[in-house]
């Protein structure tokens, strides 16, 4: 009997690991459901109903330094991943394809961006289904406007915002709308705005952390604090924390940018994306800032 006694000590660890393991997504997805619950009856801690919404009070972000990506291998201009039939060509094209030459920023094409940037992002696990899900929701309401009988008015952003402005659709400062899919158009525009920054850090720093240094989940969870959890109430900070204790690693990462490619070349890849998503919130947030619309939301 001393045997298998000793067995049995032995599968502890075993079990206590299996255990985590499927801990981990359960007690996020309650987490999850029970910050809905909440949000449905409008009792998130320091909101009430029709007041101020979930928003710290201080100046708005300033625009992103243009980030270096590591260095690339001389034997190629551009990754091959990186091209229109890649992955992350199909997420780079359309995002930079929105940059107005005059400096606006085209809504067709920015929300086409995102579309593909939603695809990419799925993949990678529940921190990412979960906020990819709020970005699709985000997009097809603005699609909605942009294909709408009103489409006219929101061929740009900054079309979009006069138009609203005229109209007498744009929130007061701070006050969330009491129909969340009412939003105005320049309200949600404003939340992607944010995602938007979030994934651009959590590429670029995939794309340069050093062996040895930081995993992909520690600085995909720096960007997160430094992007959205400002915005966000206390439940779904939480929740965001326990998933990423299941982020996939870098390599993982690498893969789904380039399928097959080395680490070298998927790492230039990431970093030429993550520059884009750069200058495309660059340009949006300057835009919203000269509009007076940071504050929307």
């Amino acid at each position: 009997m001393a045997p298998a006694a000793g067995t049995g000590v032995a599968m502890l660890p075993l079990v206590s690991r299996c255990w985590f393991r499927h801990a981990i997504p359960l007690a996020v997805l309650l987490l999850l459901l029970l910050y809905v619950w909440a949000w449905s009856l409008q009792v998130l801690p320091g909101c009430r109903s029709g007041a101020q919404s979930c928003v710290p009070q201080g100046p708005p972000p300033a625009q992103v330094p243009r980030q270096s990506g590591p260095p690339e291998a001389p034997e190629w201009e551009e990754p091959q991943c990186a091209g229109p039939q890649g992955a992350l060509g199909r997420v780079v094209g359309p995002f930079r394809a929105s940059l107005h030459p005059e400096g606006d920023v085209a809504l067709p094409q920015y929300l086409a961006g995102w579309r593909a940037l939603v695809r990419f992002l799925a993949p990678l696990g529940s921190i990412f289904a979960f906020a990819t899900s709020e970005a699709s929701a985000k997009v097809m309401a603005l699609e909605a406007r942009v294909h709408g009988p009103e489409a006219a008015h929101y061929s740009s952003l900054a079309a979009m915002a006069a138009w609203e402005r005229r109209a007498g659709l744009l929130e007061p400062h701070g006050v969330a709308p009491r129909d969340p899919a009412g939003s105005s158009g320049s309200r949600t525009l404003l939340l992607l705005h944010r995602a938007l920054r979030w994934s651009q850090l959590c590429l670029h720093r995939v794309a340069t952390g050093t062996r040895g240094g930081p995993d992909a989940g520690a600085q995909c969870s720096d960007a997160y604090r430094t992007a959205l959890a400002p915005h966000h109430p206390w439940l779904t900070r939480q929740a965001v924390r326990l998933a990423f204790l299941a982020f996939p690693g870098r390599g993982h990462w690498l893969e789904l940018a380039c399928p097959g490619a080395g680490e070298a070349e998927a790492r230039a890849a990431l970093a030429r994306a993550a520059g884009t998503l750069g200058d495309v919130y660059n340009r949006t947030q300057g835009l919203l800032a000269k509009l007076d619309l940071l504050q929307l939301a």
